[in-house]
Parts: C-alpha cells; structure tokens; sequence
C-alpha cells in the first residue's frame, strides 16, 4: 500500500533500522507540513526524502534494543497453514508430521506394496494440513493427514455402504446431565487416525504419496487392507470395527442411539460410553471400570489419553465439585469476529418482541451467501445457547432470498451474542434425576403461512438439556389445537428420551410430567369427547392419548408466566425473557459458584 494510506510506520530496509539504533542522541528539526500518518500515529519516524522527496518529520523519542521475543508476544500472529506438498517441505515441523502419519499407516499394516493391477482402478492421494489448536487458541500440534482421493470411487466397484452412525448432540447433553446430577466425572479418549483401524470389504488400490515414492519401486501401487481418509466406506469400515470391539468387550448397545453402549456390573457399577466418528466419551459409577476400560482400549488402538472432558465437538465443559458447565465461547468468538462485529454494541435480547418478519418485506435483497453462513453459524450455537433457538430456527425460514431486514435481524443475534459470550448451560450435580418437559406454541405466528411454532424443553432437575423450536406442518384452528400439536410433539421426544436414559439405567418408573400451559389442549388429550373440534387433526398427534392412558406422560397445567418453552415460540420483552433464560439454566460463567474461566 501506499505511505499515505497507512496510519503507522513505513517499512524501512535493516541497514536504516540499524544506524538509527545505534545514535543515542536525535538533533531537533522543525516539523513541516506533516501528513495525516503523522497527525494519527504516535512515535513514528518518516523520512519522507526516501519516500516523496519532501521535508521530514523526525521523533524525539530516544530509541532502545528489544527482545524479538517480547515483540512477537505482543503481536496476534497469522497460523498459515501449507497449501501443497511443496510448500509443508519446507517446514522441519510439516515434515515429521507427514513422517508420523506414514508411521501410523504402516504400523496399523494399512497397505501392501504391489504391482500394478491391469483393468483396476488406481486411486489418488493427497496430503491435506492442519494446525490444532486448543480451547485458548494456542498450538497444539501440526497434523498431516494422507487422503485418498474419494471422488473417483465408482459405486459397486471400490465400495457399496457407506453410511456410519454418530451421536445426537441431545444424546451427549443427555449423558452429561445424567453424569452431573450422579456427580460421576466425564472422561475422553481420542483415537489416532481412526479410519487407519477400518477393514475393507471392497479390492482398492491407491498410488504412493507424495514424497515418499520408494526408490526403484514407482510404478509400483499400493493395496489397501485397511481403510483410509477420504475413502467413501472409510466411516462405515471404522464403525464396523469399533462396534465389533465393543460387543466382544461385553458393553450392550443401545436400541435407541447406535453409537451409545452401556456395560453393567452387579458387584461394580456401570460404564457409559457414546461414540462420535474418533472421540469417545465416557462415565460411570466405578473408577475400577473406568480404568480398565481405557487400559483395554489403548491395548487394542492407538489412543490419546485426554483426561477429563474439557472439550468436545466445539463445545468447552467445565466440570467443578458443585457443577458442570457447557459452553461455546471460542466458537461465538470466532462467528462475531468473522462477521465484523467484534466492535460492535451489544444487545439484551436476540430479537425485537414487536418485529415481525416476513418472506416480502418491502427492503432490498441482501447476499444470501453472507446470510446463509450466519444463520448456519447460529444453528450450531445452539448446542448450548437454549435462548437463541427461537431466533435461530425463526432466521431459517429465509435462506432463500433474504433481505436487508433479515440480514439486519441476523446481525442483531450476534450483537445479543457479543454481549453474552461466556455464556452457556449449568447443570448443578446432586439433584434428583428425573425427567421432567415444558411444551408451548404460539398461534398462527408465521407471518406467510399462519402456522404456529412449537416449542419443547425437557431438565433433569437443573439446566436444560433438550429442546426444540419447530414450526408446524399444518395450521392450527385454534390456540388449544396449536398447545395439543405442541405438546405431541413433546412427547414423542420424552418417549425417546425415556428409551435413552433406561439404557442409562435410570429408568424412569413413573410418568414423565409435561408442563402445558393451555386447559383446552390438555383436556383434548385426556378426554377424546371434543370430537367436532379435533377430527380435523392429523391421526398422529393423538398417540399423545395412548401415551397418557399407557401412564408414560402426564400432562400438568401450569401457569403461562412460568412455561419455560415460551422462550422457544416468538420473541418477548426483555424483563420476561431474562427471566425464562435463567429457568433454563443458560447463565454466565461469572456469575457461577466458584466463578468459572471459560
């Protein structure tokens, strides 16, 4: 850039640097027709001869030496990372990360040097570079990972399944509620190059990588035994193994989640694992269990003690003596500085309560590409951000065309986000575990379509771990038919929630209550004689009835200034919605007992 469209000092070569140091006086000179740098920036020297042939403008400030260290400390520094092979080569770092990948591939007897096949296909590979960081942004080590180029894979010959199960995130907030309120700690194992473990069903052949040609040897391909990143049926090769490990280890999976499984003991307790691709979370009631469990998996793969739960999918965990704390500070930092609102002033509430929005609103369209990654940002917030999930789904509804006053609604959740950061859910350890559900709807709140939003929440006896905002398939005639789609909805999540915490092996013996808000909804749930005024709704919301008369639910009218879900279903004045946000147990982490760092 030009001079004079910098506001700090020129570049200047080391030779200049150097003989300006080493005076230890500066003769005064008067100043002359100063530019706007000048004006702007503080101890800044211009020798403007060098530059536009003018007067200079030279600082009094004496010069010292210091530290290349200290400097770079002080200075938010760029991580590149390599594009190509070539440039990864020239780093010493880049080079044994490569190595070890190689290493592992070898040792996990991934593949076997062969001729080339006549009539087979021959796969690509390419190196691929990563920096891991961790929750406060420092290094945490380079990774190269060796990729196989998938896109050239043809169906039926190098492979047939490909579909691999992972874990809800209700399933993961599920398990670490449970574990809070049995105040068990939460453990994580990471598996190292996990796909390497895959066994392959299909015949696939692959060139050598990049660099590590062997010597006399290049026409020569490799065959792959086990599977490899990038390969199509890599993730359902790694499920197919790890599921085999854990029947043999003696766990049951569970019917209701394919990645969770559950080991019981009549003398020592019980083990909880729930499986995401490579991570692996796990609890339980005995530390004897525990321990043996992660000593047998790092028998059978190459593994990465990580210790206690601080990290997972995004989302930071902080586990104290009194509660376990979820958040996603790190993450929404990142979002407001991507967006450019680093700066910008904070809101008290994600939405305006008298705003409504609309597919035509009169305004100017604005980048749908801008807008689409902000509301996709915001989706994932709501892994632990409960109080922008109404916003969040409301915002959904226009990824097609949006315009200026959505984008402007979108902006102004990330501005309530700025001033919420370390915010997240809290879940106390030593309360009773037992299920209990909050359903709400609004009526006919959509501006386009006049369908209503239902909104369910469901704790265990401190912070919120499930909840939804959906927007209604039908239009509701009235607000108790929008309460009973509502609150059937809600139920059909308590069945499975049931499911999930029996495999838990916390059966829940009486009936899930959910707190409802209407008489009307709850009457047409119980007592079917409404006929005139429900034979209109769909046959499937009214399983609700069989659930009640099976005792599995309990609908309980409770007053609208305490339903929770109200949150969920439309946007509300500031005082009520501070208040529904603390019932769900979304809080700041200053705030906690103990004041929690995040």
């Amino acid at each position: 850039m030009p001079a004079e469209n910098q506001n700090c000092e020129p570049s200047l070569d080391l030779d200049t640097q150097l003989q300006m140091n080493a005076g230890t006086t500066v003769q005064d000179e008067p100043s002359q027709d100063l530019d706007a740098s000048t004006q702007m920036g503080e101890n800044t020297i211009l020798q403007e001869e060098r530059i536009s042939g003018s007067s200079q403008a030279i600082d009094h400030t004496p010069k010292k030496w210091r530290s290349v260290n200290e400097i770079m400390a002080q200075c938010n520094i760029c991580i590149v990372e390599p594009e190509s092979f070539e440039d990864a080569n020239l780093d010493e770092s880049w080079r044994n990360a490569m190595k070890a990948e190689l290493e592992m591939i070898e040792k996990n007897n991934t593949w076997t040097l062969v001729d080339r096949p006549f009539g087979k296909p021959i796969i690509g590979v390419k190196w691929v570079y990563k920096t891991k960081l961790n929750l406060d942004g420092s290094v945490q080590k380079n990774k190269a990972r060796l990729v196989a180029k998938g896109y050239s894979q043809k169906p039926g010959i190098d492979y047939n399944e490909t579909f691999a199960p992972v874990a809800r995130l209700d399933t993961i907030r599920t398990l670490i509620a449970l574990a809070t309120q049995k105040e068990w700690n939460l453990y994580q194992l990471d598996v190292k190059s996990a796909f390497l473990n895959g066994v392959l069903k299909e015949e696939v052949y692959m060139e050598q990588p990049q660099g590590f040609v062997k010597d006399n040897e290049e026409i020569r391909v490799y065959k792959l035994n086990k599977a490899l990143y990038g390969l199509k049926q890599a993730p359902r090769a790694w499920y197919d193994e790890i599921d085999s490990y854990f029947n043999r280890a003696g766990f049951k999976k569970s019917p209701s989640e394919a990645t969770l499984y559950v080991k019981t003991s009549d003398t020592s307790g019980i083990l909880i694992v729930s499986l995401y691709v490579d991570d692996i979370v796990y609890t339980g009631s005995c530390v004897k269990l525990l321990e043996e469990f992660k000593n047998d998996m790092m028998k059978h793969y190459e593994m990465t003690d990580l210790g206690l739960l601080y990290h997972f999918l995004g989302m930071g965990v902080v586990q104290t003596n009194k509660h376990t704390f979820l958040h996603q500070k790190k993450y929404a930092m990142k979002v407001i500085e991507k967006f450019g609102l680093k700066d910008c002033k904070s809101v008290v509430t994600p939405l305006v309560a008298s705003e409504r929005l609309c597919k035509e609103d009169g305004s100017e369209a604005a980048n749908e590409n801008e807008y689409r990654q902000i509301v996709g940002s915001l989706l994932y917030l709501t892994a632990t951000r409960p109080d922008i999930m109404f916003a969040s789904s409301l915002l959904a509804r226009f990824m097609h065309n949006p315009t200026r006053k959505h984008m402007g609604t979108a902006k102004r959740v990330l501005r309530y986000i700025q001033g919420t950061l370390d915010f997240g859910i809290e879940f106390i350890k030593g309360k009773s575990a037992t299920l209990i559900g909050y359903c709400d709807s609004d009526w006919a709140g959509s501006e386009d379509d006049r369908r209503s939003t239902s909104g369910y929440a469901f704790t265990l006896g401190s912070g919120m771990f499930s909840w939804a905002s959906i927007k209604q398939n039908t239009v509701a005639l009235s607000t108790a038919e929008a309460e009973y789609v509502s609150a059937a909805e809600a139920t059909s999540q308590a069945k499975w929630l049931r499911f999930v915490l029996e495999d838990f092996g916390e059966e829940q013996v009486e009936g899930t209550p959910i707190l409802c808000d209407n008489t009307s909804a709850i009457a047409m749930a119980k007592n079917p004689v409404f006929h005139k005024k429900t034979r209109h709704i769909s046959r499937k919301f009214h399983f609700i009835r069989e659930a009640i008369q099976a005792k599995e639910i309990e609908l309980i009218y409770c007053k609208t200034e305490d339903q929770i879900a109200d949150i969920l279903t439309k946007a509300l004045s500031k005082d009520r919605f501070v208040y529904l946000r603390d019932l769900l147990g979304v809080k700041s982490a200053k705030g906690l007992e103990g004041s929690v760092d995040v």
